[in-house]
């Protein structure tokens, strides 16, 4: 019995970009405190593979923007970028749920309302042992 052979494609990769998951994560946070970062990051990873880590608003942005519309990612966004760029990606199809955390759960801005993607709003501590 014969089988039928596949056609081999190229893979569509952008910027040796390879990944088989649905979701991307991206974390855009500009605080440099490394060791509470890398224990954060450290533990995402083992939740996702496709992880990228932005400190700045702009380069989040652009590399959102360059991204397929057929792409979907989670944001992890801190407070205080959180306005910065939450109105400038909100409606982009790419994104799908955005969390913003901060170092005390006191601040559940009421302008997160405005954003339907904004799904929780968290302190630092739920991502420490």
């Amino acid at each position: 019995m014969a089988m039928a052979m596949l056609p081999y494609n190229e893979p569509v990769t952008k910027d040796n970009d390879h990944h088989l998951e649905i979701f991307s994560l991206i974390w855009l946070d500009a605080d440099d405190n490394i060791e509470d970062n890398q224990t954060t990051e450290q533990k995402l990873r083992t939740i996702i593979n496709h992880f990228k880590r932005f400190r700045n608003t702009k380069e989040c942005q652009q590399y959102i923007e360059k991204l397929s519309e057929q792409d979907r990612l989670v944001l992890i966004v801190s407070r205080q970028l959180a306005k910065e760029i939450i109105s400038s990606i909100h409606l982009f199809r790419q994104v799908s749920s955005i969390y913003i955390y901060c170092r005390d759960e006191e601040n559940n801005e009421e302008w997160t309302n405005n954003f339907t993607k904004v799904k929780r709003y968290y302190s630092v501590s739920i991502c420490s042992d």
